[in-house]
């Protein structure tokens, strides 16, 4: 079982350092993930993880408080303009542009409703 949940933690970790680069993949579920998946399968990952500069402090606010900083709210908005924006300029059906609207907006009442530290 320890197997299944290290393959499944470098996964979401792999797919999270690809979300800081892609604008449409989230980063920090995938950290999270991540992060509980080491726990129960690397005590040596996990505490790389969350004690990361990088990834560790988002990891943290999470945990502690429910919290997401400023700037990953402002990164997240902007990368959900795009994703619609995209899809926009690639003429899509109105049928996706407007499920993917309510998506994108239920996504981003989630992100600007979460405390900030």
């Amino acid at each position: 079982m320890r197997l299944f949940w290290l393959i499944g933690g470098l996964i979401a970790l792999g797919l999270g350092v690809l979300g800081v680069a892609l604008p449409l993949l989230p980063t920090v579920p995938f950290l999270l993930l991540a992060a509980l998946c080491f726990s129960k399968s690397s005590e040596r990952l996990h505490l790389w993880l969350t004690s990361h500069r990088v990834f560790g402090p988002p990891i943290a606010d999470w945990r502690q408080h429910g919290a997401i900083r400023r700037r990953a709210k402002v990164i997240a908005s902007l990368s959900i303009a795009a994703t619609f924006l995209i899809s926009l300029a690639a003429r899509v059906s109105a049928t996706v542009l407007i499920i993917q609207a309510i998506t994108l907006s239920a996504v981003s009442l989630f992100i600007w409703t979460r405390p900030e530290r």
